[in-house]
């Protein structure tokens, strides 16, 4: 299945010249706007498999690069995706690394300067990346958390690509080349949640993706109308305060009716 992805600018150009040199990768920006789906793409691009590890507050060193298992009786050592990606010279992607633990990071290191190698204590072992190997990782710098931040010596390992929302036009292409509305639609749905990102920094949430409007519209094609698809996966989403909720629904109410649109009027 080929993954279709829009550039914002020389994101698929600076990529490739970071693979040709043995660059890590660092995407940020915003959570929808397309990171982990220029990372498939580029994966389909260069020809290489993508491993996808999902980074939480719960993930260890061992979870990374592997540990001894009990086996059929016998201690067998099992790697973990980290270290399978070394070995297959993958494309290794750490969604939300920002999640991790910072002790959990440091398996990194080896493989983000002139060694590029995995160092597995544990196993005696040390696995040096082929060309092919490439590490990516990605997270959102405006999540508002100050527990979270990543180290600036961590962040200077890596090339960094700041992403953002596609621009309205390619935004609503993108909503109808993956739900099949009307492009009138699609439009309209942009044009809210961009009003809605606007916002943001009277109201304080994440703002609406775009892989929300996605959702909308994947409602909107199955027979709802904009609005109740608006309040269901855009709106309600976004936050459980009462009092934002309303100033929310005005304004997607607004900016639906400035388009004309009959459905966008609140029961």
């Amino acid at each position: 299945m080929n993954t279709d992805y829009y550039s914002t600018g020389n994101d698929i150009e600076l990529f490739d010249k970071a693979f040709q040199r043995r660059i890590p990768v660092m995407l940020t920006g915003p959570t929808g706007c397309g990171k982990t789906r220029f990372v498939e793409y580029m994966g389909q691009r260069l020809g290489r498999p993508v491993v996808t590890i999902s980074c939480h507050d719960d993930l260890t060193s061992a979870d990374l690069v592997g540990r001894f298992l009990v086996t059929a009786g016998d201690v067998v050592w099992n790697d973990g995706p980290l270290t399978t990606a070394v070995k297959e010279g993958a494309i290794c992607y750490l969604d939300e690394v920002v999640e991790a633990r910072h002790d959990s990071l440091a398996v990194l290191h080896s493989l983000t300067d002139h060694r590029r190698s995995l160092y597995l204590d544990r196993a005696g072992e040390v696995v040096p990346a082929p060309e092919n190997f490439m590490l990516v990782c990605s997270y959102n710098p405006a999540y508002r958390s100050s527990l979270k931040e990543l180290k600036p010596s961590f962040r200077q390992r890596f090339m960094t690509l700041t992403m953002d929302y596609l621009d309205p036009d390619r935004e609503a292409a993108v909503v109808v080349a993956e739900t099949g509305v009307a492009r009138e639609v699609a439009r309209r749905l942009v044009d809210c949640a961009r009003t809605i990102r606007e916002a943001d920094e009277v109201f304080h949430y994440e703002p609406p993706s775009t892989r929300v409007l996605v959702t909308t519209a994947h409602l909107i094609a199955a027979g709802a109308t904009e609005w109740d698809a608006a309040q269901a996966c855009l709106l309600a989403p976004l936050s459980s305060n009462g009092a934002i909720g309303e100033g929310l629904r005005e304004i997607a109410a607004a900016a639906l009716a400035a388009a004309e649109n009959p459905a966008a009027q609140p029961v």
